[in-house]
Formats: C-alpha cells, structure tokens, sequence
C-alpha cells in the first residue's frame, strides 16, 4: 500500500444543482439579449408607422389645410415656424425647471422636439411623458425622481396657465365678449363635483387599498422634496414657472399668426385669450395633443368673438398644419435616431 495520505487523492465533487427557477431566469434573459436587436428597430420604426396610419386616416383635414395655407400670406406664415420653434425651446426649459440636475440643452431640446411627435399620437400628453421619462432615466436620474419631475410639471403647466389667463382678463377686459358660450352655474356646479369625486376617490383608494399606500406616500415625499429643492434657485425657478407662463402664449401667437395670414378679423388678444379658454375649458378631455375638442372650443370661442366660422376652422386646420403635420415627421426621425443611439 501506499504511505501517502488519501485526503491528497482527488475527490469528485457533484454538479452543482440549479433550481427552476434559475434556469427559467437564465432563458429569459437569453430570450431577451436575443430580442433587444429587434425590440431597438420596432421601436425606431413605430413612430413612422404610426405617423403613416394617422395621416392615411385624417387625409381630408391635411389637405384641406395645405390648400389653405397655400394662399396665406407667407410672412405671417415664417412668424408661426418662428413662434412654433420658440415653443420648443420653452418646453425644453419647464423639463429643465423641474430638475435640479443640469441637463445638456442639445439633446433636451432634441427629445422635447421628439416627444412632441409622441405627443400629437398618444392621448393626454403620455407619449411626451414617456420619452421625456427616458429621457432623464438616460441621464442618470432614478425613476422615482424623474417621475416627481413629471408630476410637478403637469402641476405647474396649468396653474400658471391660469395665471396667464388672469392676466389677459385683466388686462384685456373689453376682449371677453363670449355671449352664450359662457358657462352657466349648473355646468360649474358640475365640473367642480367631478373634480371633488375625482379627489375623494383618490384619497378612499389610498386609504383601502393598502399596497398603493406606501409608494404613494414615498412619491409624494420624493415629489415635495424635489419642489422644495428646486424653489430654492432662482434660475429654476424662472425656467419652470417662466416657461410655463409663456408656453400658452407662444401657442396662441402660433395661431393668431396663422390667422392673420388668412385674414381673420380678431386681434392679437382675442385669439390667446380664445386659446386659453378653450384649452382650459376643454383640456382635460384625453385625445391626442388636444387634437379634436380644443380645436372645435377654439373654432367655437372665435366665432363668438365675431370671426366667419369657414375663417375660423380654417386657422384651426392651418394652425394645427403648421404645428402638428409639418414637424410630425422630423420629429419621428429624430424620435428614431434617438431611439437608435440609446439617448432615449
């Protein structure tokens, strides 16, 4: 026999066991790096699609529009592209408010140019939220406070949208002459009980349900403290309640630059102040980029205003033209080199 310790022989060790679950998370994963290549083209190709099938659909508004804008006066028309643009470079600055984190002004203003072709395809503004959301996570901000940054922008979009009506009205008092599209007292009462049952539902599932509680609470404390944080810099400050203010300005300029190259008998004032009360009487209503109910408030508000309805549809239709139509498809590209090159 041989006098060396047995412990030095070489002891056959057994295969180590993988559980299911293991070996179900590993084909997922490979199922999935086999996929991204092809889940990168759909994405980079869905936004053209989607633009095609929109435009085959709603063939007759395009048309009619550029018959229209054909005959316009081409100098109001270069002042739209030029308001148009400006509103790009606003919303740029509201992401950037809603931040403290310093963004790079290129691609923010590339991916709000972008996720304003999202917008004008998914309702109640989700497509813009959902590039910008990828946008910041890109960046390097955690979910939860590029959500909050979300939230705080829909917040002050609309309160200093209101602001800015004040100040029209007040400015401008001689220009609120709606007669009969003024609402009465009972549709008040209604649109004030359905913003309280919305409230009030919100608070009882919070209360219930108690898995929603929790995030809940977190994105709220997350959300106050990003909006504290914030407010205590001036140069965010102006950028998000700044650019909120001058956002529906500039829309309104886009209009009424429209208008004015058709002819339209209205002023300056009463065609903001029509935007502002159309977006604000029916903006809550979920269609794509406020396309269909703000269109027929605008038509409506301006006629009451005294402008020939035929003359006001067909600013909302060059309007919507110049803002939607024109940069929907540079938009999608960009979308899709953005897409492409893993900004987004």
């Amino acid at each position: 026999m041989s006098p060396l310790p047995l412990d030095d022989l070489p002891v056959a060790r057994p295969a180590p066991v993988r559980s299911p679950a293991a070996a179900r998370l590993t084909r997922l994963t490979r199922v999935t790096l086999t996929l991204l290549p092809l889940l990168r083209v759909t994405l980079t190709l869905l936004p053209l699609l989607a633009i095609g099938t929109w435009a085959a659909v709603d063939w007759r508004a395009v048309s009619e529009g550029a018959a229209r804008l054909a005959a316009a006066d081409p100098r109001w028309l270069l002042a739209g592209v030029f308001f148009t643009c400006l509103g790009w470079v606003a919303a740029a600055c509201v992401r950037q408010g809603a931040l403290p984190e310093r963004l790079p002004p290129g691609p923010l203003l590339a991916s709000q140019f972008a996720a304003g072709a999202a917008n004008h395809i998914l309702p109640a503004s989700i497509g813009a939220h959902a590039v910008t959301l990828r946008f910041l996570q890109r960046r390097g901000v955690p979910l939860a406070r590029a959500t909050a940054s979300l939230a705080l922008y829909s917040l002050v979009k609309p309160l200093a949208k209101t602001v800015v009506l004040v100040a029209f009205l007040v400015a401008f008092p001689d220009a609120l002459r709606l007669g009969d599209l003024t609402p009465d007292t009972w549709t008040l009462l209604m649109a004030a009980g359905a913003a309280v049952l919305g409230l009030a539902t919100a608070a009882l599932l919070l209360t219930v349900v108690r898995p929603l509680r929790r995030p809940a609470l977190g994105f709220v404390r997350t959300a106050l403290t990003e909006a504290r944080t914030l407010h205590t810099r001036p140069s965010r400050v102006l950028a998000l309640w700044g650019g909120s203010a001058v956002a529906p300005v500039l829309q309104g300029s886009v209009i009424a630059s429209v208008g004015f190259s058709l002819g339209l008998p209205l002023s300056w004032a009463q065609v903001v102040l029509a935007l502002l009360l159309a977006s604000t009487a029916v903006g809550a209503v979920p269609a794509p980029g406020g396309i269909g109910p703000v269109d027929a408030a605008m038509v409506l508000t301006m006629a009451a205003y005294g402008a020939p309805l035929s003359l006001a549809t067909a600013t909302v239709i060059g309007y919507r033209v110049l803002t939607v139509w024109i940069p929907l498809l540079p938009g999608a590209l960009v979308l899709s080199a953005l897409v492409h090159r893993e900004v987004l």
